[in-house]
Formats: structure tokens, sequence, C-alpha cells
């Protein structure tokens, strides 16, 4: 038993027999360098001391590092390695690498790329006011473009032929067309028709006070019937859809598109657009010009009861000029934008939702971008059409 414990003994390597090793000799002016053993991070550190020392000498001008007789390196020892030729190279030492395996090649390639590359990023200030702007500008540009072909492809994906089929085995219930329209059309009633009234009773109010001036009162009608009608009617009423329902189908699309519900539609073989998106634009479209109607008669209201106590024009009055100031085309300019507008805050709040991560600060900073985007794009859209009216003298 004595016997067999130890040939046992001496015949398994022990771990002293792999542990690093550098032997140095020199001849004039070149110090050699041959390095053996395990060069592996459970064990440089036992040669990192000795490591040190050589890195102090001096008194030659080429060093020799031979690397034929190392067994096993990782990054930790590639490091080690470039770490004592690095030092000697700024000295201006002419550094002479011998029997690198390919394995030992890539490691100080890559251990020496890498740290050649921290000083420079380290020392790198950061870029100028200007370069800072003319990045944020490109990015945003680059925003942009994705944003609209996002929205093209959500209306490619709507207008698409089989979304329009009805039923329960397809992508679209009309149940759940008339859901979205309850929600987002006659849920937003009570809030349209006060902000309206509210909107019509001030410019009523501010237009006969400042006409009052050159006893023009009577024209504070056209100034309410037109600027309501034409303008500030459907925009009002966009505006609040666009903080109201586009916020929320931000939210809710987003809220899915965290739990991988939308994911799993795909999985089911149902179209997330035309599931998710459909109804709600076909909603948003339907919604809208009939609640831009409802706001114009707010406003009116509103501007009717303003002009009457402040300008003592009586109800049937303001309805007689009324009548007079405006035409059909009046009240079909502002509605014609309904539609478009729906359109544009439909598919804006979509996407922001398409584009929400697995967070809820995403969901947050998405679903403040749909409204900001979509306010801002829907005054955009209103002036262009205030540009196209005048072009064509509509």
């Amino acid at each position: 038993m004595l016997t067999t414990r130890k040939r046992f003994a001496s015949g398994a390597p022990s771990e002293a027999d792999h542990r690093p090793r550098v032997e140095v000799g020199g001849e004039g002016d070149v110090l050699r360098c041959a390095f053996t053993g395990n060069w592996t991070t459970r064990t440089v550190a036992l040669i990192d001391a000795e490591m040190r020392k050589i890195e102090k000498r001096s008194g030659f001008k080429t060093l020799t590092l031979d690397l034929s007789h190392i067994e096993k390196m990782d990054t930790a020892g590639a490091w080690l390695i470039d770490r004592l030729a690095s030092v000697f190279e700024k000295k201006g030492i002419e550094i002479n690498l011998q029997g690198q395996s390919e394995i030992a090649s890539i490691l100080l390639g890559a251990v020496s790329d890498a740290v050649r590359r921290e000083p420079e990023s380290g020392n790198a200030g950061p870029p100028n006011i200007i370069i800072r702007m003319l990045e944020a500008i490109g990015r945003r540009v680059y925003e942009m473009r994705d944003d609209f072909l996002a929205s093209m492809n959500i209306l490619g994906a709507t207008i698409q032929g089989s979304q329009m089929k009805l039923g329960r085995g397809h992508a679209v219930n009309p149940a759940a067309i008339f859901n979205q329209i309850d929600r987002m059309g006659v849920g937003a009633i009570p809030v349209v028709v006060l902000m309206s009234a509210i909107v019509g009773a001030i410019v009523a109010q501010q237009g006969a006070y400042q006409l009052s001036y050159f006893g023009a009162d009577i024209f504070v009608v056209d100034l309410v019937g037109v600027l309501i009608l034409r303008e500030l009617g459907v925009l009002m009423t966009a505006i609040m859809i666009a903080g109201r329902s586009g916020s929320a189908i931000t939210a809710e699309i987003g809220s899915m598109k965290m739990r991988e519900e939308v994911d799993a539609l795909k999985v089911i073989g149902l179209n997330p657009i035309g599931v998710l998106v459909f109804p709600r634009l076909v909603a948003l479209v339907i919604a809208l010009p009939c609640l831009t109607i409802i706001a114009n008669f707010a406003a009116l209201g509103g501007g009717i009861l303003a002009a009457w106590l402040y300008s003592d024009i009586a109800p049937a009055a303001f309805i007689d000029r009324l009548r007079v100031a405006i035409d059909l085309s009046t009240i079909f300019a502002g509605l014609i934008k309904a539609p478009f507008m729906a359109m544009i805050i439909g598919t804006i709040a979509s996407v922001e939702g398409m584009k929400v991560g697995g967070s809820a600060e995403s969901l947050g900073q998405h679903v403040t971008a749909s409204v900001v985007k979509s306010i801002f794009v829907v005054i955009i859209l209103d002036g262009l059409f205030a540009m196209f009216y005048a072009a064509i003298e509509f």
C-alpha cells in the first residue's frame, strides 16, 4: 500500500510544475526573457512581482521574449507580458517576440489593442457645442425618417385588403370599432363641449372688447363664426383628442408590447396592426369629424353668450348675422381637416406604442412623445391647409 502511494505521488504532476516562470539572461545589448508554465488568471499573481523587477532593468537596447515554452495562456497572462513589452517600448527599446503560438499571438494582439486604445478615449475631451448641436440635429433627422417609414408601414398594413374582412375569424371585428368609437368619441363629448364653449366665449369677449372702440360690435359675429368654423373648432378638438385618446392608444399598445402580448398575436397568426391599430384608426376617423361638429356648436354657443353679455347682441341677432357671415365653404373648410388630423393622431400614437421597450420609463417617454408629436404635426397640417385654401381661394 505504501509502495502504491509513492508511485502515484511520483507520477502525478505537481501544481508547482505548472506555475509561471521567467528566466532572464543577457548578452551584450540584448536582454532575453524565456517564459514557461501556465500564464493564466489563477497563476499570474505568483509571477507579478518578478515581472515588475524585470521592468526596472536597464542597460540594453533589445528585449527578446521567448514564448515557445508557455503551456497555457489567457488574457491575464497576455496582459502581463504585454505590460512588460509596453514598458520597454516607451523607453525606446526594440522588442522581439519568439516562439509564440497562434493563440498567443491572437491574445497578445487583442490585449495590446485594448490597452493602447484606452488612453486615447480617456484623453479625448467632449466635442464642442457646435458639434453637439449638429449631432443632435442629425439624430432628430434620422428619427423623423424612421418615424415616417414606420407610419407608412402602419398605414399600408391598415389599408391592406385583408384587414377589411369582417367576422370573428379575421383580424378585425366590427364590435372593436364601435367600442373604440364609444371610448374615443362619446367619452370625449363632455370635455370637448366644455373647452370649446370656453374658447368661443373668450374669442367673442376679446373681439367685442376691441371692436367696441370702432363701433363695430356686430362684426364680432363674423370673427367668432369664421375663426371657430374654419380654424379653432377642428384644431382645438384635434389637440384635445391627441392628449386624451392619442396618449391612451400609445399606453395601451405600449403596455401590450411590454407584456409581449403583441408577440403572442404574431404567434397565433394575427396581424397586430390589424387587431390593435385598425379599429382605433377607423374610430378616430369617424369620431373626430363628429366631435368637431359638436365643438363648433359649443363654441358658437359660448360666443353667443359672451356677445350677449358684453355687446348686448341678442341671440336672434347673432344668428341672423351669422347666416350672412358664413356659408357652406366656411363649414366644410374645417370639417375637411378632421379625418386627416385623425389619421395623423392615430398613426403617431400607434408608432410610439410599437416603439415601447420593456420598462415603465420607456412607456412614459413614448406616451409623452406621442402627445407632443401629434399636437405639433396637427398644427403644421392646419397651417398647410390654410395656405392651400388661400392658394385656391376657398
